[in-house]
């Protein structure tokens, strides 16, 4: 567990809205999501990484796929009403969203984007993604990242 003087802005913002999460601070500076998992003791099918994506029409769209998985460009343009969606190059990351690469949270992004997570969300208890920061984690229930962020569960991922 992290101490009060590390809350991330995410943690912030959960606790503003007064949302029920859990935190871990890992000892780590990778950003290799199963290491990551491995490090905070959790199954790599319930920790999801953040992806930012832009899509044919210049909209930017955010993916959420666990650990175990890639996401599948095609299926994420179809979630996305897109004909064809692309990454965004790591350089682009920080002024978009707010966030470094291994460090992008759902959660208190510069601006709302579409957010789309995928389905498995919906059979696990909990989930676990980046608290905005590398090394900081947190978890929670599917239905309590939706009080704070408008994501959709869809079939994104191969």
């Amino acid at each position: 567990m992290g101490k009060k003087d590390d809350k991330t802005n995410v943690m912030r913002i959960l606790d503003q809205k007064k949302v029920d999460y859990t935190y871990k601070a890992l000892d780590v500076d990778f950003t290799n999501l199963e290491d990551v998992a491995k490090a905070a003791g959790e199954d790599p099918k319930h920790v999801f990484k953040t992806l930012v994506t832009v899509g044919r029409t210049g909209e930017h769209y955010v993916f959420m796929v666990p650990g175990t998985y890639d996401l599948d460009l095609k299926k994420a343009a179809k979630a996305a009403g897109e004909k064809k969606i692309e990454m965004i190059h790591q350089k682009e990351l920080l002024p978009l969203t707010g966030y470094v690469h291994g460090g992008c949270s759902p959660i208190g992004m510069k601006k709302p984007f579409k957010t789309f997570i995928h389905e498995t969300c919906l059979d696990l208890d909990e989930i676990c993604f980046s608290a905005g920061k590398i090394g900081h984690q947190v978890k929670m229930k599917f239905g309590d990242l939706q009080k704070v962020v408008n994501v959709t569960p869809a079939d994104i991922a191969k």
